[in-house]
């Protein structure tokens, strides 16, 4: 039975080959294009540091990428490491061609892997420079002042976050208040997303105060009431998110890359909504020179690159 199943079938699929609906295709064999092999491996790879989900990262900078794609013709694929340390050991392992990153990072990238710095983002605040938030719960009346932080339990995002470490913890360091001055220090938990477990950790009272940067309580202003959140101070400002490159890079590859970015425009129509999905302005010429101000910061804090 299930053999004759099987040749009706196959008629019916004759059949239905053989109708008036579909004429059969004249195929000449004389005329024949190589195919085009596409490998994987053959893309730009394209990595934002998780300063956020993955999901926040993939929304802010797809449009960016697909514009790369257009504007360069070379295949670009963003990649999503899920914590600082992957991010930095990717680039290590030459697997990150272009990566958006904060400073912090990038100094100990340059150090350790021989990045090159070659691009600068202007943010919405119209500046390359961006600074540090100390938070805490609005209602915790036994912070108001930096120096009632003494003793309390601290949350930040990571140890090599900028904004979320360096630049506030700067601003302890600049009353002499140390690291040991306080009761506990927790870094935010598992992969992405990490400024926003830092307010989210605050929010809930797991911790007195939090180490973000500024921007970050608009990230969170759907998720919870920010009116509950207080900035205690900020730190003074440094140099802002650096696009920078692997060593060894195809120089010719990179130029196109670097032409790309720096022609966009919040004055072009068509950039508009690639530069407003991405949160900054513009992307300006840098070195790595500009960031010798981090590396200064660093010693204070007494940060061993090499670790």
């Amino acid at each position: 039975m299930k053999y004759l199943l099987y040749l009706w079938m196959v008629a019916c699929m004759a059949c239905v080959g053989c109708s008036n609906d579909h004429p059969p295709q004249k195929v000449d064999l004389s005329k024949r294009e190589p195919a085009r092999i596409v490998d994987t491996d053959d893309a730009v790879t394209y990595a934002y540091l998780p300063q956020y989900s993955h999901s926040v990262s993939y929304e802010r900078h797809y449009l960016l990428v697909k514009y790369l794609e257009e504007e360069t013709g070379y295949r670009i694929r963003q990649i999503f490491p899920d914590t600082f340390d992957e991010h930095m050991r990717m680039v290590g392992q030459g697997k990150v061609d272009i990566s958006f990153s904060n400073p912090y990072v990038y100094v100990k990238m340059a150090h350790r892997y021989g990045e090159k710095a070659f691009a600068q983002v202007v943010e919405a605040s119209g500046d390359k420079n961006f600074r540090g938030e100390i938070i805490c719960r609005s209602d915790n009346t036994s912070i108001k002042t930096l120096e009632d932080c003494r003793g309390k339990r601290l949350i930040a995002v990571d140890m090599t976050s900028a904004g979320g470490y360096l630049y506030p913890m700067s601003k302890f360091y600049d009353h002499n208040i140390k690291r040991q001055d306080f009761s506990e220090i927790e870094f935010s938990p598992g992969p992405g997303g990490k400024q926003e477990k830092v307010v989210l950790a605050v929010y809930a009272g797991q911790f007195d105060i939090g180490l973000i940067r500024e921007g970050t309580l608009n990230v969170v202003a759907n998720r919870i009431d920010i009116s509950k959140i207080r900035v205690v101070a900020y730190s003074r400002y440094y140099p802002g998110w650096v696009y920078s490159a692997r060593k060894n890079m195809n120089p010719e590859i990179l130029q196109k890359i670097k032409d790309a970015l720096f022609k966009l425009s919040p004055d072009t129509s068509e950039h508009q909504m690639i530069l407003q999905k991405a949160h900054f302005l513009r992307v300006v010429p840098s070195s790595d020179a500009e960031f010798n101000s981090v590396r200064k910061l660093m010693d204070v804090v007494g940060i061993d690159l090499d670790k």
